[in-house]
């Protein structure tokens, strides 16, 4: 039996600057971390002529074309796998909760075929064929810091060009710093998850129109990104929980399925509470709240109070990798 895994992502910002509608006009810039929670695909042939695939359903099909879920059919299409196979999904984080599971799980499972195979490709490579299948062939509404943060791991700023590149490069920031950082950042579930779908949706759309308003929201929250990276590398890594709060102020403004009272309410709670900023993780709706503070053990007692689970994180600097085979 092959396993893969790949790691997801919590955004530091610049969040939504990496979808086509964007990028291919006026460049993207967008700072993430990779977290030491996975997604696995594990695979192994069959003898029954058959492809099982065991995901929250379970299919059983000798084509590949009748399978129904959208990624596995596809990214087998694309690979040209020919000999059936079992192939098993799962994943730390629920679907749904902003933490780019659906890309995580394009590479993952690129990175497994492709071993399988016998192929050696680079994780440039297979975050382009991630990119590939659900941006250009599911015509999905979503960018390419799911995919790339996967694919790379590690905390780094990602550029989106024009015609289509991506520049990768790794945040210059100490140990101590890193260190740092982890331990002022706490992460909280709402409670629920979201589709994705309606937010991306409505900023892609909105883009595409040249709607002034959403272009203008965007390009601060480039700026914010790229005032970010400044920020972790000199060090004064409070100014990244201000950041974080002015990002979420414009972020809210991008839909109206953004957030909601709930989610209002807890924002609130944690800033009374010593939070210097926070956000959502993702495009919205829903899924993981992320802040910064010095005392998170205020904020951690409020929220425990709240029967909120908290999420107990470390970064992850490997990305992508076989783990058996």
């Amino acid at each position: 039996m092959l396993i893969a895994r790949s790691p997801l992502r919590i955004s530091l910002g610049g969040g939504g600057t990496d979808l086509p509608s964007y990028y291919k006009k006026h460049g993207g810039f967008l700072i993430a971390a990779t977290i030491n929670k996975y997604v696995y695909i594990s695979l192994a042939e069959t003898f029954n002529k058959k492809f099982i695939i065991k995901y929250s359903d379970f299919e059983e099909e000798k084509n590949i074309t009748n399978i129904k879920h959208p990624l596995f059919r596809e990214t087998l299409i694309k690979m040209n796998v020919k000999t059936p196979l079992n192939i098993s999904s799962h994943a730390d984080i629920p679907a749904g909760t902003g933490m780019g599971s659906s890309g995580c799980f394009a590479v993952t499972l690129i990175n497994a075929l492709s071993c399988y195979q016998g192929k050696e490709l680079s994780k440039r490579k297979i975050a382009e064929l991630a990119c590939n299948i659900e941006i250009e062939k599911l015509k999905e509404p979503v960018g390419k810091q799911d995919q790339y943060t996967a694919a790379f791991g590690g905390l780094n700023s990602y550029e989106f060009l024009s015609n289509g590149s991506v520049l990768i490069k790794k945040i210059k920031i100490s140990k101590k710093n890193i260190n740092k950082l982890k331990s002022n950042l706490i992460v909280f579930f709402t409670g629920y998850s979201r589709s994705s779908y309606k937010i991306l949706q409505k900023q892609d759309s909105n883009t595409k129109i040249f709607d002034k308003s959403m272009l203008n929201n965007l390009h601060q929250v480039k700026k914010f990104a790229l005032e970010s990276k400044k920020i972790l590398e000199n060090g004064n890594l409070n100014e990244i929980g201000k950041i974080m709060h002015e990002h979420w102020q414009y972020k809210k403004e991008r839909s109206k399925y953004m957030t909601n009272n709930k989610i209002d309410h807890l924002y609130n709670v944690a800033i009374n509470n010593g939070a210097l900023g926070g956000k959502l993780i993702g495009a919205g709706g829903g899924g993981f709240l992320m802040f910064y503070s010095e005392n998170i053990s205020l904020i951690e007692k409020k929220f425990f109070n709240l029967g909120l689970k908290k999420l107990n994180f470390d970064f992850d600097f490997k990305g992508t990798k076989i783990i058996a085979r």
